[in-house]
């Protein structure tokens, strides 16, 4: 009775301390790659809140200053100042440092996260330390998940503080609208499922091919794809509006354009008329009206959950096919 007292608490207290311990193997042995990322977020959030405040208060300054915000301002006015081109570089390192986070990701998850331990034989010792291959692979992808998804909230929330509280200084110096690539992107939750989909297609090609190089360059181009072919699919995503006007506006303005072109009397649609101006171009070709599918502001949430449920299905499919492969190679 005494003897198997004693033993019971030693094994719970072994059987506790692994999830410790292979966490913090983990951390040690990709201790580059933790720093790279918290000087990758330190960088690109020390930007955004320098342009959330003194940049975007010294570039307003200078903007009025030069009598730019009156309602004809002077030829001045097209040429950046010293203060916006700061403000103007705060920003796109912000955002392009995010937007490089897929690549990156995916390359590291492909290559030094998993390719490389199943090249050297690192994996395989681990495997005979009492930790199972299923948990090793669990370790390898809940732990950077879990880094790579808070830092890139909390971007992204900086990054969208950056964009409602500056909207005057924005919309005067021509800013990228809600739509483009790098703004949609960074503004919701794209950005952290972009994320996760990387890490699970680079564990995926890491555990294919087993090999650092071969692992790192499929995954990358795997995760480049992805975005690619997401990004112009986005307009799909979810049912546009239409917008039917006269000749002499544009339809659309101020959205995200799917399609656009003429309408003919008929109601069929054509492509734009090639008039340079003439008052009686349109009528010579039949056009009655312009029109434009478009997705408005009010879209943005909708095209971002769909795209995000994208990716996480990727992600989820990309893991599950992970455990099965790790299961059915090992002996």
């Amino acid at each position: 009775m005494t003897a198997m007292t004693t033993r019971a608490p030693a094994a719970t207290a072994r059987h506790s301390s692994e999830p410790r311990g292979l966490l913090l193997a983990l951390l040690r042995l990709h201790r580059t790659a933790l720093l790279f990322w918290l000087g990758l977020v330190a960088v690109a959030a020390g930007a955004l809140l320098w342009a959330i405040g003194p940049g975007a208060d010294a570039a307003w300054a200078e903007y009025t200053g030069m009598g730019c915000d009156e309602p004809r301002p002077n030829l001045g006015c097209d040429m950046a100042g010293p203060a916006n081109a700061r403000y103007q570089v705060a920003v796109t390192v912000g955002t392009n440092l995010l937007g490089l986070l897929p690549l990156l990701t995916g390359a590291w998850a492909g290559g030094a996260l998993i390719g490389r331990e199943l090249e050297s034989g690192t994996a395989q010792l681990a495997w005979t330390q009492s930790v199972s291959p299923a948990r090793w692979l669990a370790a390898k992808l809940a732990v950077p998940a879990l880094l790579l998804v808070t830092g890139t909230l909390a971007l992204t929330l900086l990054h969208r503080v950056l964009w409602s509280s500056n909207r005057s200084l924005i919309g005067a110096m021509g800013w990228r609208a809600w739509y483009d690539d790098g703004v949609f992107e960074v503004n919701g939750t794209i950005a952290a499922a972009q994320a996760l989909a990387a890490l699970a297609v680079g564990v995926l090609a890491g555990l294919l091919l087993r090999r650092t190089l071969p692992a790192l360059g499929v995954a990358a181009l795997a995760v480049g794809s992805l975005v690619h072919v997401l990004g112009d699919l986005r307009p799909y995503l979810w049912p546009a509006k239409t917008v039917v006007t006269a000749p002499d506006t544009t339809p659309g303005s101020g959205g995200m354009i799917v399609e656009d072109g003429a309408l003919t009397a008929t109601g069929s649609r054509v492509t734009f008329p090639a008039c340079t101006g003439e008052p009686t171009c349109e009528a010579e070709h039949g056009i009655s009206h312009y029109y434009a599918d478009y997705h408005p502001a009010s879209h943005f949430w909708p095209l971002q959950l769909v795209e995000t449920g994208i990716l996480l299905a990727v992600a989820a499919l990309a893991v599950a096919a992970a455990f099965v492969l790790l299961r059915r190679r090992l002996p």
